[in-house]
């Protein structure tokens, strides 16, 4: 058993991001990821989005993260986190041991729901894209699909009309889940048109890249094929929490119940990035969030 200042659970960007700060205030940080130090980003073809931060892969910057706050002394490990007990010390359960904290980090992130396609995985960044603010530029003056039908995909409908030549939106049920203002702009958009009551049912695919998409009309069974550019499935997220709700953290949508200050009801927990309840979800808020929660579990230690 091992004993830290600070534990992070989550190497995605807020996770990173909190272990380099607390590292660089002296306190002795372990990192715990289950999949792939760097997180969802890793698999983003192109980042330029991020303020002051030319170009590059989202594998490059997830690797330059990961080196950088490695170099301040903070410690990574593969393991998947199985439960985490309060109390004095923090008690952190993994599938390889368990270790013990003052101070515990959630970033566990969320995680977009997808279509369960065959071959959906492999075709992420080569036209099948989960954000369009993330993605859309390699889109312009193209044509796109989007799935979904609630605020999300018609805020990322919107958003990719003022981009693509054409925006098709495919929706399962005959109406929207979406506020009405959001509605109304979408059905005056001239190059967004409506596709319902359909669900994809397989991805066209030519040389590693998505053509199009085989659509099933939910009432008749009838199939039709939408040939496309690109992809963005906008049907939700999933939040990393399962391992954490005997906490009491979590709230609508299983996401941790958590202001923006970070702290919860736990002494020495804290939360950061995209698995906390909030509207926006981006590399730019993530590493925010990082950085408050580090400030916060240092105070905490301090005190």
């Amino acid at each position: 058993m091992a004993n830290y200042d600070v534990i992070v659970i989550g190497g995605g960007p807020a996770g990173l991001t909190a272990a380099l700060y607390c590292a660089r205030a002296g306190r002795k940080t372990l990192v715990l990821e289950k999949l792939n130090l760097g997180g969802q980003i890793t698999s983003a073809p192109l980042v330029e989005n991020y303020p002051g931060l030319p170009g590059m892969s989202g594998a490059e910057y997830g690797a330059a993260l990961t080196a950088q706050a490695e170099s301040f002394g903070v410690e990574t490990a593969y393991e998947e986190v199985t439960a985490l007990h309060p109390g004095s010390p923090i008690h952190v359960l993994t599938d390889a041991g368990e270790h013990t904290c003052r101070a515990a980090i959630l970033a566990v992130g969320a995680r977009h729901k997808t279509l369960g396609l065959e071959g959906e995985e492999d075709l992420v960044g080569a036209g099948i894209s989960y954000c369009a603010v993330c993605d859309g530029a390699f889109y312009e003056d193209r044509e796109v699909v989007i799935v979904g039908g609630g605020n999300s995909a018609l805020q990322e409908a919107l958003f990719l009309s003022k981009i693509c030549k054409k925006v098709t939106l495919v929706h399962r049920r005959g109406q929207f889940r979406a506020d009405e203002c959001l509605v109304q702009r979408f059905h005056a958009a001239e190059n967004i048109s409506f596709l319902y009551p359909y669900t994809v049912s397989s991805l066209v695919e030519e040389d590693g890249e998505v053509r199009g998409v085989k659509l099933r009309h939910v009432q008749n069974g009838s199939e039709r094929v939408e040939m496309t550019d690109g992809v963005f499935v906008a049907i939700g997220h999933e939040p990393e929490t399962e391992p954490f709700a005997a906490l009491g953290l979590c709230g609508e949508g299983g996401y941790f119940a958590v202001s923006e200050s970070t702290e919860t009801h736990i002494p020495g927990v804290f939360v950061a990035g995209d698995c906390r309840a909030k509207t926006v979800r981006q590399l730019t808020t993530a590493c925010g969030d990082g950085a408050v929660a580090a400030m916060a579990a240092c105070r905490y230690l301090e005190n």
